[in-house]
Order: C-alpha cells, then structure tokens, then sequence
C-alpha cells in the first residue's frame, strides 16, 4: 500500500460518522447492507448518509452494488486488512517478536492480531 492511498483512508475515517457506517458494514460482513438499513440502525437522514457513502465507495473503503431499486454496500475488507499490514509492517524494525510484550496490552483479542512467526 502507497502512503497517499493510507492518508486517504484515514481522512474518509476521520469522520466519526463514517467510521461508524464503517464498523457496522464490518459487522454485516459479505452481506453488506442497503442504504435504508444503515440509515435505520444509525439514526442518520438518507441524504447526509448518501454523502458519507460517496466518500467512503471513492476512497475505495466500500463497494456498492445495484439491487433493483435499492443499493448494497459492503466493506471492503481486504483493504481494511491492507491498512493494518501496511500499519504493522515495520513493527519493531521488521522482529515482531521483540514487542511480543506490548501485544499482551493491545485491547482487542489476540485472534484479530496479525499472526507472530518466530524464527
């Protein structure tokens, strides 16, 4: 992943907002979800919901998909697990088993933490 490709997906996340479209999508996984249920369970008017999806299907963080009349979103997960690579990559100078220690203090499950290979 490009440095300018990282800035832009922390920019369209900057918004608390988008975020949360954001995680809810994660949540709904390859099912994705219409715009009426995102607006529904976020409390959000559909035109300002609208603008928030625009940003995010440009900077490449969700895919939207034509259903009749209605439109499917879906996050783009593997992006996501691009940031987080290109986030880690350099962890501890390249020796992630140096900061094995600091893994312990993360606050989100081990299982959603990039695997330690220790040669």
């Amino acid at each position: 992943m490009k440095t300018e490709q990282a800035v832009t997906i922390f920019e369209t996340l900057a918004s608390g907002t988008r975020l949360e479209i954001y995680r809810l999508l994660v949540k709904a996984g390859l099912d994705g979800m219409v715009a009426s249920e995102i607006a529904q369970a976020l409390d959000i008017a559909p035109n300002k919901l609208s603008f928030h999806l625009k940003s995010m299907t440009h900077s490449g963080l969700t895919s939207v998909e034509q259903e009749g009349r209605f439109q499917r979103y879906r996050a783009n997960i593997p992006l996501m697990l691009d940031v987080i690579g290109y986030l880690t990559e350099e962890c501890c100078a390249g020796n992630p088993d140096q900061c094995l220690s600091l893994r312990e203090q993360a606050s989100c499950a081990s299982s959603v933490l990039p695997p330690v290979t220790t040669e």
